[in-house]
């Protein structure tokens, strides 16, 4: 009796074990893709620094008159830059995309389905490789920033929870995006399917308030995802208030990395039984 009782738990920690085994492997893989292919990596860090050196230098002077305080461009980088970090977490959804439809449309997919390997690690490496990825953009968007003239007064545990609300959209982008990928025909579809969710942010709070917008306009700006963990990530960052916004925050971020995961095993699913 007791064997029998013992065998299944066994077996069950087994699969566990091997499972994390083979997403560890699948990561690494990931890793090393990214190291012979910086490219990528280069692309989606060039974005938001563009954009972040673009409103600083040219249109900060201006824009900063609207922000409140001072109304000069150190008031305006303040309010800026937690909407470019943000951007910077949403970036590393393209190159999710295009991993994942270059492995499904070149047949590594079929080739990893004759080998003794747990299914669900080829997406966990591809997921977790895109959050690595993203923590060093925020790491090199963050120093810029600083570098700039942002001047956050966040403390450690305020640091903390931005980088863990950050990471959380990042997971939740990367299952996202995973799941687009594997829905493309091609690569180059795959390339500007997310494109969407990664400039959305710029349609919220990130750039100017809401407030500023047309009604329609700033309605929409109010309501999507991005919006509250913007104003969470400031608040966070600054010492402005945060309201409901962390909660709300966490909502999004906990239902994007749900839609995606779902989704993603779901077409994954249906595309290897083919």
């Amino acid at each position: 009796m007791s064997t029998a009782t013992l065998t299944p738990a066994k077996s069950s920690k087994s699969s566990r074990s091997y499972a994390l085994r083979d997403s560890m492997t699948m990561l690494r893989r990931n890793i090393t893709h990214m190291r012979r292919y910086p490219s990528m990596t280069i692309s989606i860090l060039v974005m938001p620094l563009l954009m972040l050196l673009l409103f600083v230098y040219v249109f900060g002077g201006a824009l900063g008159a609207g922000i409140g305080g001072g109304g000069d461009r150190a008031d305006y980088i303040n309010y800026l830059v937690p909407g470019i970090i943000l951007m910077s977490a949403t970036s590393g959804a393209v190159a999710t995309a295009v991993s994942v439809s270059t492995d499904m449309t070149e047949g590594i997919v079929k080739r990893f389905r004759t080998m003794s390997i747990s299914r669900g690690s080829i997406l966990t490496g591809h997921v977790f490789g895109s959050v690595l990825q993203v923590s060093a953009v925020l790491v090199l968007i963050t120093t810029v920033s600083l570098a700039i003239g942002f001047r956050p007064n966040a403390s450690v545990i305020e640091w903390m929870a931005a980088l863990g609300l950050l990471l959380f959209l990042a997971l939740g982008m990367a299952w996202l995006s995973a799941a687009m990928g594997m829905g493309a025909k091609t690569v180059e579809s795959a390339s500007n399917a997310p494109l969407p969710l990664t400039f959305l942010p710029f349609l919220g709070s990130a750039v100017v308030p809401p407030d500023s917008m047309p009604t329609v306009l700033r309605w929409f700006a109010e309501y999507q995802p991005f919006t509250p963990i913007n104003e969470t990530l400031r608040g966070l960052f600054l010492g402005t208030g945060i309201g409901n916004d962390g909660w709300i925050a966490l909502a999004w971020c906990v239902a994007l990395t749900l839609l995606g995961y779902f989704w993603s095993r779901a077409v994954f699913n249906r595309e290897v039984t083919r």
